[in-house]
């Protein structure tokens, strides 16, 4: 739902880049759990203050009371257990539910699955990874994302096996 980034003040405050369509969302919860950039664990976090400030979110968590500790922070995934998210409309989806999902474009290739959503400013573009070639980047769109089949696990997409 958001990325730590830089270090704000002194006593361990830090700024949040939201990650979803609502960025006020994050300050609903007083509990977050983080994930280090380069770890696999997630870590229940406190939250102690989250507000809105200058288009991005300060927060500060339990046990975070320097700038140093801030920044060993910076770059790690902010989420929330899915099951305190609200409930979605029947074709909207949830990144995180999207990731493992095999792609498949109108000719029935299989481009790979989705290893994760990359933020763009205009809309997320999904990286396909595939174990024996080059990663692709499809935006997220209604022009290249004909659907998605939750129980089959699937995404189909408009877009060519070679590009």
């Amino acid at each position: 739902m958001g990325r730590v980034g830089a270090p704000h003040g002194v006593r361990g405050a830090f700024r949040v880049a939201p990650l979803s369509a609502d960025p006020d969302a994050l300050l609903a919860f007083a509990q977050w759990w983080l994930r280090a950039r380069d770890g696999d664990a997630w870590k229940e976090c406190r939250v102690a203050s989250s507000r809105v400030h200058s288009g991005s979110i300060l927060a500060e968590i339990a046990g975070v009371t320097t700038r140093d500790a801030a920044a060993a922070l910076r770059g790690a995934a902010i989420g929330v257990p899915q099951q305190m998210l609200p409930a979605l409309a029947e074709d909207e989806y949830y990144q995180a539910d999207l990731v493992g999902m095999a792609v498949v474009n109108r000719d029935g290739c299989v481009l790979g699955t989705v290893a994760d959503f990359v933020e763009s400013g205009a809309h997320p573009i999904v990286r396909v990874a595939q174990p024996d070639g080059p990663e692709r980047l499809i935006p997220w769109i209604q022009q290249y994302v004909d659907g998605v089949d939750v129980a089959q696990r699937r995404i189909d997409v408009d877009w060519p096996v070679d590009f």
